[in-house]
């Protein structure tokens, strides 16, 4: 029986071991923060907008790199990078959006000019850079939804994919192209689209090169919500919106441990994602009777 007792011993704090590694450190604090202008650009290429009134705690990230499409040079990245860690160290609001300033663009995937001009090291210093931003928004405390109202290829469907939503325009075409390039996703696509459209369907779509329409990508589950689009062009942002607003009334710390609980729970076998989901309960149960949303006036 003392042996048993052991075992059981040992299990447990093996368990609680692997919580701890898995679980993040959920910052609720609230000052806000903002990004520097990455070097050699006089205007910003991302830009970040707190929603006030009754959208007060929608954030927007507005992807504004018009001359280039989005596509993902480095200044760009830099400012997404540097838009993403204030996110992570600012009050977070209760979800936050991505779209884009530029009509029938979501992102363009890679600047071609910028990567014809690497070294082999260079490039491949830059992808490591590009997958850990996608990393770093995929792990954002609050929801994220992609408002995708044109082309999201390559690159601009991985940022999409590191999102834990996505609306599309029926007119949107979205596509991991690596391979009519002789390259492969390399900012986490080849990760995260098995994990999204299972992964039979997403060897086909990169394999083969293909971009899907917005409607196509809603039956293959690959964005919750496809609208037709509208006369101004923004027909996904305000359905990624009106979803946002869906969002807007829940309890946002428990939101925001629910998201953790799936996130880390879809990492690790059904035993310790009990034991994962568990530990995110315990963190809510002291705040029962509270109001949820004062958090945001304080």
């Amino acid at each position: 029986m003392s042996a048993a007792r052991g075992v059981l011993a040992r299990t447990g704090r093996a368990r609680a071991e692997l919580i701890r590694r898995l679980s993040p450190r959920v910052s609720f604090t609230q000052t806000c923060s903002w990004y520097s202008d990455g070097p050699g650009t006089d205007r910003p290429e991302v830009r970040l907008s707190r929603l006030g009134g009754e959208d007060n705690g929608i954030v927007e990230v507005l992807m504004c790199r018009e001359r280039a499409r989005n596509s993902l040079g480095r200044v760009f990245v830099g400012q997404m990078r540097e838009l993403v860690s204030s996110l992570h160290h600012g009050t977070g609001g209760c979800a936050v959006i991505f779209k884009s300033s530029i009509p029938g663009v979501f992102c363009a995937g890679a600047d071609l000019k910028e990567r014809a001009q690497m070294s082999n090291p260079e490039a491949e210093l830059f992808v490591h850079g590009l997958r850990s931003l996608m990393n770093d928004i995929a792990v954002l405390p609050v929801p994220t939804i992609a408002a995708v109202d044109g082309f999201a290829l390559g690159g601009g469907l991985e940022l999409a994919l590191a999102c834990d939503l996505r609306t599309a325009a029926h007119s949107a075409q979205m596509g991991l192209i690596e391979t009519t390039r002789g390259l492969l996703p390399g900012a986490g696509g080849s990760q995260r689209l098995p994990r999204t459209v299972g992964f039979a369907m997403a060897k086909e779509l990169i394999f083969t090169g293909r971009r899907v329409g917005g409607e196509r990508a809603a039956e293959l589950g690959l964005v919750n919500r496809s609208v037709p689009q509208n006369q101004t062009g923004d027909a996904a942002h305000k359905e990624a919106l009106s979803l946002a607003r869906e969002i807007l009334p829940q309890a946002p710390i428990a939101v925001r441990m629910a998201k953790v609980a799936m996130n880390r729970g879809a990492e690790v076998d059904i035993s310790s994602g009990m034991a994962i989901e568990g530990m995110c309960y315990a963190r809510l149960i002291p705040l029962r009777g509270t109001d949820k949303r004062a958090w945001l006036r304080s």
